[in-house]
């Protein structure tokens, strides 16, 4: 099954601010990933291609990166995600766009576990993601509300711990 996922949000904020929000990816100054209520991304070393590492049972590794532009990661797991996801800072009509697109073929269990568990905690991931850049860019937020069946899904994950 052919994935395409995309999230975006457009930012009244200069190219190179938005860039270095890409740029702390997965360091201790990052300003964009919403480690606080989801699995903290994680790499085995500082954000550059080859890098390994993941959130929660993601993992990936870093096919491409342009500071200050994109980052390009491949799917490494789980089993039936073949693809790549990326983020990347894009001009539309004199716009910044910070954009998070996945491209991937669900195959197995995939075929599955995509629409019914990580799709939607996927997109709810990358909506808090975008609304602190937003918060990091000195913007207004606009938080996306979490859904029934995201809440229903973290309780089920934590098993009713949360």
């Amino acid at each position: 099954m052919k994935v395409v996922n995309i999230h975006e949000r457009r930012l009244g904020a200069d190219a190179g601010r938005v860039g270095a929000l890409i740029d702390q990816l997965a360091s201790p100054q990052d300003r964009l990933w919403p480690r606080d209520a989801w699995p903290e991304m994680k790499l085995d070393r500082p954000l550059a291609v080859g890098a390994k590492g993941g959130h929660g049972p993601i993992r990936y590794v870093v096919e491409a990166y342009e500071p200050g532009r994109s980052l390009t990661c491949r799917f490494t797991g789980p089993r039936g995600f073949d693809g790549i996801h990326r983020m990347e800072v894009v001009s539309d009509a004199g716009a910044v766009v910070l954009r998070h697109t996945l491209e991937m073929q669900a195959r197995g269990p995939a075929l599955f576990t995509w629409p019914i568990l990580f799709r939607p905690l996927h997109d709810a991931l990358l909506e808090d993601g975008m609304t602190k850049g937003e918060r990091a860019m000195g913007l207004e937020a606009r938080p996306v509300p979490w859904s029934l069946r995201v809440r229903l899904l973290r309780w089920l994950i934590s098993t009713g711990k949360r």
